[in-house]
This record gives C-alpha cells, sequence and structure tokens, in this order.
C-alpha cells in the first residue's frame, strides 16, 4: 500500500513538474521588449531547424514546449515559408499562430531558360502586376533564374531590380574579368549562354556546345541554332508555349533578325535568362575544339561532329 502511495505522489509530482515546465515555456522571453525582428522560414524547412532558430533568435524560451505546443495545436503541417515579424515579448502560442498566417513576403522561384515574358506570367501570378507593366522594365537575359523572397507590395520594377541585381551579384567581378580576357563582352557572354541553357539539357554538355558556337563565331560560320528561331517565332496558341516543339522548313526561312540561320553572328539580345551554370560554360568554353556540329537526340542527348558527313550520320541515326 506504501509502495502505491509513493508511486503515486511520485507520479502527481512528475506531472506536475512537466506542467510547470511546459506552462513556463511557453511563456513570452521577456514581456516588456519593445524589439521586432525577421524571421525567414525557408522553402522545405524542417519542424527542428525551425524551432532550433526561433531559439537561437531569442524568441521563445524552450525549445520542447514549443515542440509540445504545435504538437497540440495540430501546427505540424500549417507553417508556412516565408519572413514573419516575431518580438521576444509574443508568447509561444502567439509566435506559433503568426507562423501559420501569411508572410510579409513571398517566395518565387525563377528556372533556368525562361524568355521575360514566361517570367512576367510568373510575377502575374504572384503579385497581379499586369504582365505588360512587368515588360516594361525587364531587360532579357538579365532576369537572374533563383528562388526569391519578394515583398508584397513590390512593383514591377523593384522586382525587376531586384532579379537584376542578383545577376550582378552572380555575374561578378572575377568571372567578368575572364570573360574579358577571352574578349568577350558581358553582352555576348549573357547572349551565348542564354543560347547554351536552351541547347544543352545535361551539365557535361554545356561547355561543349559553348565551344561550338564560340568556334563558329570566331570562323565566321553562321551559328544555325533553332531556338533563336523559336524565340523569333513567339508564343504558340495551339501549344500553349512560347517554345515552339516542331520547326519546320518553313520556320527556318523566317525573316528575323534572331534567325541565326540566314543571320550570322549573335542574335540582337539574349533569347532567354540564363543560369550561372552556363555563364561559366561561356567564359570556360575552348573555341579550338576539334567539333563544328551538334544535335540532340530525343532524351536530350548531344551528338557531336567534326565533319557535315559525321553530322549529317548523326543526324540519320538519331533524328530519323
Amino acid at each position: 500500500m506504501k509502495k502505491i502511495l509513493i508511486t503515486g505522489i511520485l507520479s502527481l509530482l512528475i506531472v506536475a513538474f512537466f506542467y510547470l515546465f511546459y506552462k513556463q515555456g511557453i511563456k513570452p522571453v521577456d514581456k516588456n521588449s519593445k524589439e521586432t525582428k525577421i524571421f525567414v522560414i525557408q522553402k522545405g524547412e524542417s519542424l527542428k531547424s525551425i524551432i532550433d532558430n526561433l531559439y537561437r533568435q531569442n524568441l521563445i524560451r524552450n525549445r520542447l514546449a514549443f515542440y509540445l505546443l504545435i504538437k497540440k495545436l495540430g501546427f505540424e503541417k500549417k507553417i508556412q515559408a516565408g519572413d514573419f515579424r516575431l518580438s521576444p515579448s509574443m508568447d509561444a502560442k502567439t509566435i506559433a499562430k503568426t507562423l501559420t498566417k501569411g508572410t510579409l513576403d513571398i517566395w518565387v522561384t525563377i528556372i533556368e531558360g525562361l524568355r521575360k515574358e514566361e517570367i512576367a506570367q510568373i510575377i502575374n501570378q504572384n503579385f497581379s502586376i499586369p504582365e505588360s507593366e512587368f515588360l516594361k522594365y525587364a531587360k532579357e537575359g538579365y532576369l537572374f533564374p533563383d528562388t526569391y523572397l519578394i515583398p508584397k507590395e513590390a512593383t514591377a520594377e523593384a522586382i525587376v531590380k531586384i532579379l537584376v541585381n542578383n545577376f550582378y551579384r552572380r555575374f561578378n567581378d572575377d568571372l567578368r574579368q575572364k570573360a574579358k580576357d577571352k574578349s568577350l563582352t558581358e553582352e555576348e557572354v549573357v547572349t551565348i549562354a542564354s543560347l547554351v541553357e536552351k541547347e544543352a539539357k545535361y551539365e557535361e554538355d554545356r561547355t561543349k556546345v559553348a565551344s561550338i558556337i564560340l568556334k563558329r563565331l570566331k570562323n565566321d560560320w553562321p551559328l544555325q541554332v533553332d531556338v533563336t528561331v523559336q524565340y523569333a517565332l513567339g508564343y504558340q496558341p495551339q501549344e500553349k508555349t512560347w517554345w515552339k516543339k516542331n520547326l519546320t522548313k518553313e520556320n527556318l526561312n523566317i525573316d528575323s533578325p534572331y534567325n541565326t540561320y540566314k543571320n550570322k553572328g549573335l542574335p540582337p539580345t539574349p533569347i532567354c535568362n540564363p543560369g550561372l551554370a552556363s555563364i561559366k560554360a561561356v567564359i570556360f568554353a575552348d573555341a579550338n575544339t576539334p567539333y563544328w556540329y551538334y544535335l540532340s537526340d530525343k532524351t536530350g542527348r548531344m551528338h557531336y561532329a567534326k565533319t557535315l558527313e559525321e553530322h549529317n550520320e548523326n543526324i540519320r541515326k538519331y533524328l530519323q
């Protein structure tokens, strides 16, 4: 009987201890604080990482207590990615609820190889900014592909500035100097990189494709790059895409300065917005490559040729 009584008292003490531990743990870190902080949750960030960061930034008292609160409220899958204005004066429940509400900014992902009109569509979907408004400020090739946290109230001009500033951060002074050492201007690098981005599906092909393009330019050969024609053709209503899938002979004869079958040299502007890998591929390309031709098979794999005969054989093997 005494053992049962002792066990019961111990159980009550443990429950009381954990109750007090929990109640203390979910109180504000400093209820009198006037400080506010912008707390950022990355896309895909784990609950453990979020809680660790809250504790590290002195926004919650106790990690375990906050975790138990989240479980109790059923918020595990309701916490959003984004940024939130929090204060040490907020209790854990208020912080937890805030993390499930709308954020101050919006996460936007721009993938490699989109043309400015496609990016304008993404901005319109996320910010209700008219595509025409965004396109007034957008410069093809300089809207750097990345994941951004953009203020909800940002204007078209401000969003373009964020993307372009990121371009110059990533295409830094060191890379620009390396390009200059190869007698390539910034515009040339970006334009060639835009071709590489659309032509080379796989990492290992980028430098080879860039090398062939540079070799053709150096020797005054027409580039004959299909994606420049696709760019010139513009939006395809039937296919609902900006990039026509199957080009005809008639398409290849389109009268446009972007048609690199009819015009030697580079197109007047980049044709899409390339990522850093394609930019580097251009900078580190070798115009003395033995190859003059490349083609992409139905799986996106590249096949290279040193002569027209070899190229025609590749066409027969992989495209017919």
